[in-house]
């Protein structure tokens, strides 16, 4: 479904960048289209907001190829690719990037008017645009970030193609709302895709420096009544951070066991989490591993040390005070994360009252399977094929009750659109109805 405009975009890319709103985060929008749609995120998120001013290096000879970008403090990205396919010679590249260089210090002294840029050292930073098609002038902007010292960098945009997506994910943190493997400008995915002005650019700015602290938009944890705290849950001699939401009148608890190369801040956990929230049920977001492990191979799959580090959070979980009296607890597991989650739930003392996999791995966890007993729901992508193959001989050996569900045209990282929506009702409807039994049961007692 289209978007109306820029301002529609950034209020729908908000509900999906809501899980940043206890980061203290500032929003760098990129000049000129990204930031009517970067001052939506950052009202709804009530943070500052700046421009992050990158140049296209086009093609000499076809201006709207992107052959590289730059962006500020001598930022340079080159498409090989593109330069060897269109035999651009170097004096033809330095040639157009002088010309752009040029351009950008013009625009930053414009859109500044001779201020320093937000200081962003340490904090979270999330860099929106308009949309993205090839990811050059994304990828730029979020090299500038990240020089200049952000702890943590997102890249945010209304649409973009999956290829991008994969590929740039592999270095920031991403969000979208919407993808299509068929994209061929991003306009055709705006009703209103009216050039944005210069004189736009600074109104917007000047807007959210004269009200710094708008009202939280409709949605926003303010909103659902939440109870957000960051935890570290001490696992022997080391601690694994982690956020946990309890909403009021919660039902139930679920802990999150994210895949490989994933951690506590995977977009598409969060945005589960967040449905899962408004539904009733608290959430525990925590990394498996430190950031030491997360680099040894050995340890990433290791699921047994994965199962541990959960039932030593589960166990966590249940004397913290915002969870009393105990509540049902389930697991949502995606990738790796899953095979660990069922491992750690057949264990004869466990007490899991449901299960969740999204393109999980429980072949991983095949040596158990038979024991498990919590009710478990696969859910895999139509597309994954490989991944459902292998769900398929797992479900062979369960015993529990369970389910394979398939949401279609859906590809491993459910970045189509819908996708992840329709994970998260599915994940909602099973959780929440065999949590209910459980906590009617308790209170019985």
């Amino acid at each position: 479904m289209p978007f109306l405009d820029r301002s529609d975009a950034g209020r729908r890319l908000a509900q999906r960048l809501m899980y940043l709103h206890g980061a203290d985060p500032i929003v760098l929008g990129l000049p000129r289209g990204g930031v009517p749609v970067a001052f939506e995120v950052a009202r709804a998120l009530q943070c500052p907001l700046d421009v992050i001013v990158v140049r296209k290096l086009g093609v000499p000879f076809q201006p709207e190829l992107a052959m590289g970008a730059i962006g500020e403090d001598g930022i340079r990205v080159v498409d090989d690719r593109v330069v060897r396919q269109a035999g651009v010679t170097p004096a033809d590249f330095t040639a157009v990037e002088q010309a752009e260089r040029r351009e950008l210090e013009r625009r930053v002294q414009y859109y500044r008017r001779g201020r320093p840029g937000i200081e962003v050292a340490g904090r979270t930073v999330i860099v929106v645009d308009d949309g993205i098609a090839t990811g050059s002038t994304a990828r730029a902007a979020c090299r500038v970030a990240s020089a200049r010292g952000a702890d943590r960098v997102v890249l945010a945009a209304p649409i973009a193609p999956p290829s991008v997506i994969v590929d740039l994910g592999l270095e920031v943190e991403m969000v979208c709302v919407q993808t299509s493997s068929h994209m061929q400008a991003v306009g055709e995915w705006y009703k209103d895709f009216a050039q944005t002005t210069d004189e736009e650019v600074l109104s917007l700015l000047d807007r959210v420096a004269m009200d710094p602290t708008p009202t939280p938009a409709a949605g926003s944890p303010d909103d659902l009544c939440l109870g957000h705290r960051r935890i570290e849950v001490p696992a022997g001699r080391i601690r694994l951070p982690g956020n946990l939401t309890v909403p009021e009148r919660c039902i139930g608890a679920v802990l999150f066991a994210h895949g490989s190369g994933s951690s506590r801040h995977s977009p598409r956990n969060r945005f589960v989490a967040e449905a899962l929230n408004r539904s009733g049920l608290a959430t525990l977001l925590f990394d498996l591993l430190t950031p030491s492990e997360e680099t040894d191979r050995g340890k990433v799959f290791d699921i047994g040390l994965l199962a541990d580090r959960l039932t030593v959070a589960t166990d966590w979980l249940r004397t913290q005070p915002e969870c009393q009296p105990p509540l049902p607890v389930g697991y949502f597991g995606a990738s790796t994360g899953a095979g660990a989650a069922l491992w750690a739930a057949a264990d004869p003392d466990a007490d899991v009252a449901a299960i969740v996999s999204r393109g999980g791995r429980p072949d991983l966890a095949e040596a158990r399977l038979m024991q498990v007993r919590a009710p478990t729901l696969l859910i895999v992508g139509e597309r994954d094929t490989a991944v459902l193959d292998l769900n398929r001989r797992a479900q062979a050996h369960m015993l529990c009750e369970n389910r394979l569900e398939t949401i279609p045209a859906a590809t491993h990282l459910f970045t189509e659109p819908g996708t992840l929506e329709a994970v998260a009702d599915r994940a909602r409807v099973w959780l929440t109805d065999h949590f209910v039994p459980v906590a009617e049961s308790a209170r019985r007692l």
